[in-house]
């Protein structure tokens, strides 16, 4: 007997899910471990939450199989972006530290001092804080190296939802 695979729906819903726990669990590492993030962090996060959103809509719109396609490619282009920005930290992360940038001032600083456009292109480039390790999952992996993770796994539902067959699904 073979087994079922869920229609695109019903994976759609739970890419969603997986997105939503992992906000909560960055979340809950800021508010409850007071583990500050930095620029790319916060920049890591949107792509979970448009991730999260493209396949919320797409769950909800339940389209048919070209219209799929298309909400698979959104989500799994929103994967690519953040991972870029996850490995931009893990680069920075594993730089000598005579080669780390400068820190710069917090986030509610530049929030409240600069130009938006200079806001985001702190948030999208990182500095110095970005390349301090505050946190080991299990001793071994950090945060954007987790967060690497879960953009490779997310990408591959996109994927696998984007180039299943249609008579496959069972919904």
């Amino acid at each position: 007997m073979a087994l079922a695979i869920p229609g695109n729906r019903l994976i759609n819903a739970g890419v969603f899910v997986a997105c939503l726990a992992t906000i909560g669990i960055v979340l809950y590492m800021e508010h409850v471990m007071f583990l500050s993030p930095c620029g790319l962090c916060i920049t890591q996060r949107v792509f979970v939450m448009l991730c999260g959103f493209t396949c919320l809509v797409a769950a909800i719109h339940n389209p048919t199989p070209g219209g799929q396609r298309i909400y698979s490619f959104v989500g799994a282009a929103m994967c690519v972006f953040g991972s870029y920005f996850a490995g931009r930290q893990i680069w920075l992360q594993h730089l000598p530290e005579d080669e780390v940038p400068a820190c710069g001032p917090g986030l509610t600083y530049i929030y409240d001092n600069f130009p938006f456009l200079e806001t985001l292109s702190f948030l999208l480039k990182g500095d110095g804080n970005c390349a301090e390790v505050k946190f080991r999952f299990l001793g071994i992996l950090t945060i954007p190296e987790m967060s690497m993770i879960a953009f490779a796994a997310l990408f591959g539902i996109c994927m696998f939802i984007a180039f299943r067959t249609p008579q496959s699904e069972i919904s």
